[in-house]
């Protein structure tokens, strides 16, 4: 294995788009400066998806200079709006931060061919609109197991926001995780139809909690404070409650009840793609991004880590190792255009 997996894979994955790029590497801007901006369909302050990507935009400022710029767009209409006022300011590199944005940024794409538009999520691409997939599955594979090795009741719950491929794809893993471990384990799975309404996802976590789970994961973004409250109140009951982050270490959002995240180095791969962008090699494949990338990974809560048992600790460490060696594949939902089984 290279000294450097991520950085490598990564950036060679990245390669194999440079024939049919989109001609980046030269900024549009009047005055020869880079300009990226983020488009966000939430808060960046959910301490999770949206803020990793907000740290991303920020990192691309300071380590390459960029003119950064940040817009949070809530409907198809803003989502065009956004794209084509970007677009007409010059701006070399837009990362629209959502599956939700697929379809406006190939329309914006067609209209604007000097523009690279990158899809964190997305399942549709041309030469100049990029998918950036996160292969999460692989860090709610390592949550489930976590999950059901500390369950007491054998039954865990998950709490998402909409009902998209990339979501249910992580819960598919994580019940697969948790399957490894305990093949009698029953998951009990909720979708609130909003990535932020913390009173509706709360709710669905104390239903499930009232079901006999003891354990829970969420796939929200704001919304993960209300199933981290949710969880709060159960274990101050007196009952046994624990909560998983996703998608950004949340290890210390609640770090009583937290034991563990599933977690993307999102700031990280922004950089990197902004890199290839720069070095003409961005553009007309999707990018993916995973363990083996190190860009995945399922981090323990160092304040709960004794809790949990050294095998089950070891459990996971092996399972990792697998899954960044190939040797264990992890299940998800095809959504990208060409996969087989994509819908």
């Amino acid at each position: 294995m290279p000294a450097k997996p991520r950085t490598l894979v990564f950036l060679a994955v990245l390669a194999t788009a440079a024939c049919s790029g989109s001609g980046g590497g030269e900024a549009a801007s009047d005055d020869g400066t880079f300009k990226a901006a983020l488009l966000t369909a939430g808060p960046v302050s959910d301490a999770g998806w949206y803020a990793g990507a907000y740290e991303g935009l920020q990192l691309l400022h300071d380590s390459l200079g960029a003119e950064v710029s940040h817009q949070q767009t809530r409907t198809p209409a803003e989502f065009d709006e956004a794209f084509l006022s970007y677009a007409s300011e010059g701006y070399d590199l837009i990362f629209a931060h959502g599956f939700e944005y697929q379809d406006a940024a190939i329309r914006a794409g067609d209209q604007f061919p000097n523009t690279t538009f990158v899809v964190s999520g997305g399942g549709r691409y041309s030469s100049n609109v990029v998918p950036l997939i996160f292969e999460l599955e692989q860090g709610s594979y390592l949550a489930g197991m976590v999950a059901a090795g500390m369950s007491r009741s054998g039954i865990l719950g998950m709490v998402g926001g909409v009902a998209i491929p990339p979501v249910e794809g992580t819960f598919l893993a994580f019940e697969a995780g948790a399957r490894a471990v305990n093949p009698d384990v029953r998951v009990l799975e909720a979708y609130t139809g909003s990535w932020d309404d913390v009173a509706a996802a709360k709710e669905a976590a104390v239903a499930q909690i009232g079901r006999g789970a003891d354990v829970l994961i969420h796939n929200v973004d704001a919304a993960s404070f209300g199933v981290f409250q949710a969880v709060r109140e159960a274990a101050a009951d007196g009952r046994t409650a624990w909560a998983l982050g996703m998608n950004r270490d949340q290890n210390d959002v609640a770090p009583d009840v937290i034991l563990g995240s599933a977690t993307i180095r999102i700031p990280e791969a922004f950089l990197e793609t902004a890199m290839a962008w720069q070095n003409g090699t961005l553009g007309g494949a999707p990018i993916y991004a995973g363990a083996a990338d190190d860009v995945i990974d399922f981090v323990l809560n160092p304040a709960l880590a004794d809790r949990v048992p050294a095998a089950l600790v070891a459990s996971v460490d092996e399972a990792r190792a697998s899954i960044r060696s190939g040797a264990l594949e992890v299940p998800r939902v095809p959504f990208v255009e060409g996969e087989p089984g994509a819908q």
